[in-house]
């Protein structure tokens, strides 16, 4: 058993909370168990240099650690004057993720910005912050207008593998110590769109590999049903 009892190919509490702040078009707190992600979409006019004339939209996110989100505290990222490689990293994955769910020449040449903030991190917070941010995406869309209710959604989940037990979600012990760590990022109705994975310790084999696909299979369904009794009526 693991931590809080789970078994092996249980998710930790996936909740979503619509509507979290005041000002964004989508705006939503993803929570992971003991990670907690605020998610928030604005939509601006315009688009970068390389799309205009186009008629096409774009997304693009931005992701950070709140100073306290994890149990020692972290400078922001503003007062050390850059961001650090990690940062850049998943907020890429994010944007290429939920990119995969907008029809561009719909939305227009406009932008919708996603931000991706941790006030509480334990282990998962690049797949709380897509499955969050998916939400936050329909709600922007909702705002303008632009909305198709038959949206295919995208959930992103991590599967580890640990003493030769493959794990769904892994919390932050459980990250920090395994031998195997993937993240799967899932488009509705379409398959796998990014899978990032490392042998950490050491290499796995392609059964291995079939089995962690199972696993997550088994959690992007968990996250897709709480996303769509979240969203309602928003989406078919």
């Amino acid at each position: 058993m693991r931590n809080n009892d789970r078994p092996a190919d249980q998710m930790r509490s996936v909740s979503f909370t619509r509507h979290y702040t005041r000002h964004a078009a989508g705006s939503v707190l993803a929570e992971f168990g003991d990670t907690k992600v605020i998610c928030t979409a604005v939509v601006e006019e315009g688009v970068p240099r390389f799309l205009k004339g186009s008629k096409r939209g774009w997304v693009t996110a931005e992701y950070g650690m709140l100073p306290a989100s994890t149990n020692t505290r972290n400078d922001r990222e503003a007062v050390r004057g850059k961001q650090n490689g990690r940062s850049i990293e998943i907020q890429r994955l994010i944007g290429r993720s939920l990119r995969a769910m907008v029809d561009m020449e719909k939305l227009g040449e406009r932008t919708i910005k996603v931000d991706c903030d941790v006030i509480q991190a334990d282990g998962g917070t690049r797949t709380a912050s897509i499955s969050g941010g998916a939400i936050a995406i329909c709600d922007a869309l909702s705002y303008i207008e632009k909305l198709d209710k038959s949206i295919d959604l995208i959930a992103s989940v991590s599967v580890g593998m640990i003493d030769g037990e493959i794990l769904l979600d892994l919390d932050y012990l459980e990250d920090s110590g395994a031998d195997t760590d993937m993240n799967f990022v899932f488009l509705e109705n379409h398959g796998f769109i990014e899978i990032q994975g490392t042998g950490e310790k050491k290499a796995f084999t392609a059964a291995e590999f079939s089995q962690m696909i199972a696993r997550a299979e088994k959690g992007i369904e968990n996250i897709l049903s709480a996303q769509r009794t979240i969203l309602g009526e928003l989406v078919e």
